[in-house]
């Protein structure tokens, strides 16, 4: 029996871990998608232009793993946590040393995170790059622990998590506070994972591009160059990476550092995941739950735009909120403690003229239909892509929209069976942009496939999303 057909085969072990058919053609394909990315101890999110392990994607594609194999899923995890820096950062790339320099740029002789990053700690035996990704991981890990709790406690999972996640999280929480008001700020576009928002063109403004000369862009042998960031934004790319490289990867003293609602948000979620993985270790977790309803009322303060209905960015160092209206705006209504006005103000954001849910698009658009830098098709400035959709989706259903949930549901398992699981599509038609057979594609749709629609209740999960602990404690008893 091939290895696909080993998670696509009915067996009494597993027979509570399916909910949909194992023959049913959309399961089948994501799992094909994942056994074709696994490289043996971490899954790439496509062969061809992501040829590496990528820090968020690891956590979205570990949350669809747990429905195929827990262990799988805590290895994913653990592969990638095992690269975190002694400062607590997670890396948002870890190398393939079996891959060629030249297949991805920037490379591992970019970066130099062994000798760059060595006072911060850097691991010595594996390359890495200096930046981060948005903080999903102990969410991640807290879905996959309830996926299999009697394989996480025997080979005692959450116990070796927690240290690292907590050193990850005091690290964006103090490291990261550029502003000074509580929030995390993220020093290049790439770490918020939307790389080419248009929320990005006033505070990259600033930033004198690297000479076209000094590199090579790999990203344009796997796909067309009208899609993709133009080779000015790349410049500006190349030049603050570089910077903070030479910096040693020290942080506060780049031209760039914004406050961004979706960063912030999957932190306080995490938060949140945290603190029911402290409480599950035998801890409170309140004082994790109270950092989390305070952070989520700084957001409020710092980022919520009543006018507009949506949370915008915040230039740290240009000051002020940027104008724009993206996705990421969006994302906080993932968070259960949103006063009850501001969860209505962005579902009629989300579904009025600026993002056409339940009218103009399938799914919804990484920018505003309506903001002069759209492009269905150009990388995150207007295109709609499933990671986001299943935060929305997940959002939704937290305050109680079961129907929208049920709609957009319904519309990314569509879209992503139709477009060969593609990195992201056209928001209008659903049609194929970037990349196919793509990680986290295929595993939350697997999420979705596992999922009750009724109350979006995983059945390996066994309970919501987000879960509190009884009473209120104080700051102690469960410490960072």
């Amino acid at each position: 029996m091939d290895r696909t057909a080993l998670f696509t085969t009915r067996s009494a072990e597993r027979a509570l871990v399916y909910d949909p058919p194992p023959t049913d053609p959309l399961h089948v394909g994501a799992v094909r998608v994942l056994e074709a990315n696994w490289t043996g101890t971490s899954t790439v999110p496509s062969r061809g232009l992501y040829p590496h392990q990528w820090s968020w994607d690891s956590a979205f594609i570990a949350i669809g793993l747990r429905h195929l194999s827990p262990l799988r899923a805590q290895t994913e995890l653990e592969t990638l946590l095992a690269a975190q820096w002694d400062d607590g950062r997670i890396p948002h790339i870890v190398f393939n040393p079996s891959v060629p320099l030249d297949a991805y740029f920037p490379s591992p002789d970019f970066w130099r995170s062994s000798t760059a990053g060595r006072a911060a700690g850097a691991p010595r035996t594996v390359q890495t790059s200096g930046i981060v990704q948005p903080p999903v991981h102990a969410l991640a890990v807290w879905l996959v622990h309830r996926a299999d709790p009697g394989l996480s406690h025997a080979r005692g999972f959450l116990a070796r998590m927690y240290p690292r996640l907590a050193a990850w999280h005091r690290y964006l929480l103090h490291r990261r506070d550029l502003g000074g008001a509580g929030l995390a700020s993220v020093v290049h576009p790439w770490e918020q994972g939307m790389d080419n928002s248009p929320c990005w063109d006033a505070p990259l403004a600033r930033v004198t591009p690297a000479p076209a000369r000094s590199f090579r862009r790999a990203d344009l042998d796997h796909g067309a160059a009208e899609d993709r960031p133009t080779d000015l934004d790349y410049g500006r790319y190349v030049r603050l990476a570089a910077d903070y490289r030479d910096a040693e990867y020290q942080d506060g003293g780049g031209e760039f550092a914004v406050e961004d609602p979706a960063f912030n948000a999957l932190l306080i979620a995490s938060e949140h995941a945290l603190a029911a993985i402290a409480h599950e270790l035998g801890a409170t977790g309140t004082a994790r739950h109270a950092r989390a309803e305070r952070l989520t009322r700084v957001l409020r303060e710092r980022l919520w735009d009543q006018a507009a209905g949506v949370f915008r960015c915040r230039d740290v160092r240009g000051g002020g909120l940027v104008p724009e209206r993206s996705v990421s705006g969006l994302v906080p209504l993932l968070l259960p403690g949103l006063p009850r006005e501001t969860v209505a103000a962005l579902v009629d954001t989300a579904y009025g003229p600026h993002f056409g849910l339940g009218s103009g698009t399938r799914l919804p658009p990484s920018y505003d239909l309506l903001g002069e830098a759209f492009d269905p098709h150009r990388y995150w400035r207007g295109p709609a892509w499933f990671n986001t959709a299943w935060l929305l989706e997940r959002g939704l259903r937290t305050h109680g929209e079961l129907a929208r949930a049920d709609a957009l549901r319904e519309a990314f398992l569509d879209v992503a069976g139709t477009s060969g699981y593609a990195e992201y599509v056209d928001p209008f038609t659903g049609e194929a942009c970037g990349a196919t057979g793509f990680g986290w594609t295929a595993a939350l749709t697997l999420d979705l496939l596992h999922t009750r629609p009724d109350d979006g209740v995983s059945r390996t999960a066994g309970q919501h999303t987000f879960e509190t602990t009884s009473g209120q404690g104080n700051e102690g008893g469960d410490g960072e």
